[in-house]
């Protein structure tokens, strides 16, 4: 066959817009097209239900090509391509036990992961003794001293898998035990990679708190990016976690506009002390969070590089250092308690977005993060998430693939442009640090929480195994809590507080690197992190309105909750009976959707099959228990028999009858007959499920 015999499309007409836009009106059968087929984001951005050239002017190459200016698509010319493991798969580490959690590493990194990423417990974030403090083993590993940090980096090769730290507010006490552990061992830090997290601006908005004041703080970043950059040029040690704000509810754009504002910062904090701009951008990693929603989260990623490109270059970074550095993790606020194996699927949906938006490492949560301590099961599916789109889907094997699509450049562009005029709006207010004060950044997420709860409780934006197809015949697993008690106790004396003496003196010429030396010579010598944080502290103080911590399904699993303890208490289980009039294939439809409906909060729905009089369905009704009804069917049958069945159900004992289904003109009618209220598509299921739950005599919390 020669290559004229192929016409593919050539053998058809062309189709115009216009012409699938009326192929579409007719489908539509005269509902409104731009209620239907279009949507808005929560930075109000509307998507289109089809996007064709005109939508993305290719004219001029505008997203470039990879590992060139601006970066949209890719910070490497090859991508992850030329890497046998493509992107660097990263697993969390957050067991309190460091042993538990050396054991959880090593098996991690013999099973295919490439990197660690080492959460401190509370009491080292906020440079607390772990033998006192409530803190201690609390959200994180307890690690107090070098001797600590070898417990849980043990048998680990630094010099192959990278290691990034959750230090908060302790970034620079971490990293010195960090350091101090590479001298212990003879590596020369040339030869080890790590991301030491110094993030003070983040840690302000997720705690409320600094124990310094920022421009203290800032300083200290300062140095160890300074001392980072000459002696570990492998490393980097600053990152713009933006982790707060996303669990906070936070939009894409807004995310975006928060990330360049805090980089900014940091970027004019470390140039202000002596380093120069490529340096200082080369020191600066960004952390980001992605959920289910897929597309935004590509689109989010290709346009935080661009963005951070632009701010560089006019920065006068040259062009390889305008190459944005990111780590991504599946997001804390689509994780659900209920129904967790569906969180397989959502951080599976979200490491391929991050793998598609050219994430340089991944972090995928267990599925049974929000219940506790994942156990190894629940890490190994994680592992094998990533291995899955790598080697058996072959994602890092193109360079940007969403790159070229009409939809995910438009929507790049389009989240790139609302997010840099609300950085500009963030710079107006004085910068981060001042939005954060005056709560302009709490506000403005605040607004897109509650439209997103407006959403929720309506089910606009659903949630698998929880507002929608619940199960609540399911048995979650039991995660038992470590024994804390027992391992404060174990937590070693403290060491001689001589050893960190010398860091308040080092403290006041921070921003050459010095200050950073200090705290690693103290660290080999014993000091504990709290002892370097309180030599470290200067008396002063910072505070601001913490980010709130939100998961969507929480607004539902309270009454879920509500209903398990309800019924532990030893009282009958909250149920409602299923009325349906007519054959199955009738009702059915609305019964089923009743019955999803009601079991999202624990109200069993009991189902006793259709019923053609009323008399039997009466006796059903009686026979079952209930007090609570729905009456489901078709709207022809509502017409017949809807006023009748209402009536006798209301007399039998029914103290609240719901009918499925918009009421239409015939609200009042169905009302007079007894019906109590009405359950359809696009109504508040939250609200209702809460009054459903109180006229059962279920608390809720």
């Amino acid at each position: 066959m020669s290559e004229s015999d192929l016409i593919l499309g050539g053998a058809f007409a062309p189709v115009s817009y216009e012409d699938w836009l009326a192929e579409v009106d007719k489908a539509l059968k005269g509902a409104p097209f731009d209620k239907k087929m279009l949507h808005r984001t929560y930075d109000g951005i509307t998507v289109q239900p089809i996007y064709t050239r005109k939508d993305w002017a290719t004219d001029g190459d505008p997203s470039g090509f990879p590992g060139l200016a601006s970066f949209t698509r890719g910070g490497r010319a090859d991508g992850t391509a030329s890497d046998k493991d493509g992107w660097d798969i990263r697993q969390e580490a957050s067991h309190p036990d460091p042993a538990a959690a050396n054991q959880a590493i090593l098996a991690d990194l013999a099973k295919g992961t490439t990197s660690v990423l080492l959460r401190f417990d509370r009491a080292a974030r906020d440079g607390a003794d772990p033998a006192t403090s409530e803190g201690a083993g609390v959200d994180g590993v307890m690690i107090a001293s070098v001797a600590d940090l070898d417990r849980v980096l043990a048998d680990v090769q630094l010099q192959i898998a990278p290691v990034e730290f959750e230090a908060g507010e302790q970034a620079l006490p971490a990293a010195a035990l960090y350091f101090a552990l590479l001298r212990r061992h003879g590596l020369d830090p040339k030869d080890c990679r790590a991301i030491l997290g110094a993030d003070p601006i983040g840690a302000l908005a997720a705690t409320g708190r600094l124990g310094s004041d920022l421009g203290e703080a800032l300083r200290r970043t300062a140095d160890l990016a300074a001392h980072v950059a000459r002696t570990a040029p492998g490393s980097i040690a600053v990152s713009v976690d933006t982790l707060a704000y996303h669990g906070a509810g936070a939009s894409e754009a807004e995310v975006l506009a928060v990330a360049m504002a805090t980089g900014t910062a940091y970027l004019r904090a470390l140039t202000g002390a002596g380093l120069s701009v490529d340096a200082a951008a080369q020191q600066i990693a960004f952390r980001f969070a992605v959920d289910c929603d897929f597309f935004e989260s590509i689109a989010k990623l290709r346009a935080a590089r661009k963005m951070w490109s632009r701010i560089t270059a006019a920065s006068g970074a040259s062009e390889p250092s305008q190459a944005l550095c990111m780590t991504v993790r599946t997001a804390d606020r689509m994780m659900s308690r209920v129904d967790p194996w569906v969180n397989i699927l959502r951080t599976s949906v979200a490491a391929f977005a991050a793998g598609l938006g050219g994430a340089d490492a991944i972090t995928v949560q267990p599925y049974d993060a929000a219940l506790g301590l994942p156990d190894a099961t629940a890490r190994r599916i994680a592992r094998n998430i990533q291995h899955l789109l790598l080697e058996e889907s072959s994602l890092a094997r193109v360079i940007d693939p969403a790159g070229g699509s009409w939809y995910v450049e438009r929507l790049t562009d389009q989240l790139a442009e609302i997010a840099w005029a609300e950085f500009q709006e963030i710079e107006k207010e004085g910068g981060i640090v001042e939005a954060l004060r005056n709560g302009h950044i709490a506000k403005a997420i605040d607004e897109t929480w509650q439209a997103r709860c407006k959403n929720l409780a309506r089910r606009k934006d659903p949630l698998t195994g929880v507002s929608e197809f619940p199960n609540i015949a399911e048995r979650v697993p039991e995660h038992p809590a470590p024994d804390l008690a027992a391992l404060r106790a174990a937590a070693g004396a403290k060491a001689d507080a001589t050893v960190a003496a010398g860091l308040a003196d080092a403290a006041k010429s921070a921003g050459d690197g010095s200050l950073t030396a200090a705290a690693i010579d103290a660290a080999a010598a014993g000091a504990s992190m709290a002892q370097m944080a309180g030599a470290l502290s200067n008396g002063a103080e910072e505070t601001v309105t913490p980010m709130p911590i939100r998961r969507f399904s929480a607004l539902f699993e309270r009454l879920r909750d509500a209903s398990v303890a309800h019924t532990a208490s030893g009282q009958p289980a909250p149920r409602i009976f299923l009325a349906n009039i007519g054959p199955i294939a009738v009702h059915t439809a609305r019964a089923t959707f009743s019955k999803n409906f009601f079991e999202v909060a624990g109200i069993e729905a009991v189902n006793k099959g259709g019923f053609d009089d009323t008399d039997a369905c009466v006796a059903a009704f009686k026979d079952s228990g209930c007090t609570l009804a729905i009456i489901c069917s078709s709207d022809k049958l509502y017409a017949q028999h809807a006023a009748t069945v209402a009536g006798a159900l209301k007399a039998a004992g029914c103290n609240y009858l719901f009918l499925a289904g918009h009421p239409g003109d015939q609200r009042e009618a169905y009302t007079a007959a007894g019906v109590d209220d009405f359950i359809f598509l696009g109504g508040n299921v939250l609200d209702t499920l809460e009054q459903t739950l109180n006229r059962l005599g279920v608390r809720l919390p």
